[in-house]
């Protein structure tokens, strides 16, 4: 049977991203969310992972969107105090700084009293060829599992941290239907572990001016809710779980 984890990102946003991932979670078929500590609406979201204690929630790290936690990093932000964009990041910011900041939005985290199931980045940073050695440094400091980087089977993250099969991160854009969907699902059929990425999200303001993507994220709750796709997961087998389920099976750490 495979076990698939459907992550909405992105918790921590605003308010809005935060009660559609609750929506989601609640009347469709998500499972997991990894929070943003850094983004206005993080004790929001912390506040709502308590009211739902069934949802595994991880840790969103950010290093390009917004400000940063720690108030010494000096190469992460630009004259206004934020943060850089993806693009300028990876080639201006100095390793310590990246380190440090990672660092401080766990201990936020930490502060809200939850545990966190695993950690990932927004817009996938960690994957880059700079910044995936400090993610698996901390990754093993806190002994968290990291979300799948690399399909490579020597690529260090599949040996020692992977617990996920496959990554699934096509489900995103301005084409998603319920059927595009079940499609994917197809595609986690071949595996035994599976995390799948997705957006959903109410539109509030903070969201409307602050992302390029935020309409695209209501379709998405639509397509998480909707009960053709719950009824398709039921169908295949899939056991819907969070990464406390999978870490245990993978005994990663």
């Amino acid at each position: 049977m495979t076990k698939l984890v459907i992550n909405a990102d992105d918790f921590g946003y605003s308010k809005g991203v935060n009660l559609g991932i609750i929506e989601a979670f609640n009347f469709g078929v998500v499972t997991s969310t990894t929070m943003m500590t850094n983004m206005p609406g993080a004790e929001h979201a912390a506040a709502l992972a308590k009211d739902n204690p069934g949802l595994g929630v991880g840790i969103h790290l950010v290093v390009d969107c917004g400000t940063p936690v720690n108030n010494d990093v000096p190469s992460l932000i630009d004259e206004k105090g934020s943060f850089h964009n993806v693009e300028g990041l990876v080639q201006i910011a100095e390793v310590v700084d990246i380190e440090k900041e990672f660092t401080s939005q766990i201990e936020k985290f930490l502060s809200f009293g939850l545990n966190p199931t695993h950690i990932d980045s927004h817009h996938h940073v960690h994957s880059h060829e700079r910044i995936y050695p400090i993610m698996e440094k901390i990754a093993q400091k806190y002994q968290l599992p990291i979300r799948k980087v690399s399909d490579d089977p020597k690529h260090t993250s599949n040996s020692r941290l992977q617990t996920v099969q496959c990554f699934i991160h096509e489900f995103y854009g301005n084409e998603l239907t319920s059927r595009s969907f079940i499609h994917l699902l197809d595609k986690v059929l071949s595996y035994e572990t599976v995390e799948l990425m997705c957006h959903p999200a109410f539109i509030d303001e903070p969201l409307l001016t602050g992302s390029s993507y935020a309409l695209q994220r209501v379709r998405e709750l639509a397509i998480l809710t909707d009960k053709e796709v719950r009824d398709a997961i039921v169908d295949r087998k899939i056991k819907l779980v969070t990464y406390k389920e999978v870490t245990k099976q993978s005994n990663a750490f």
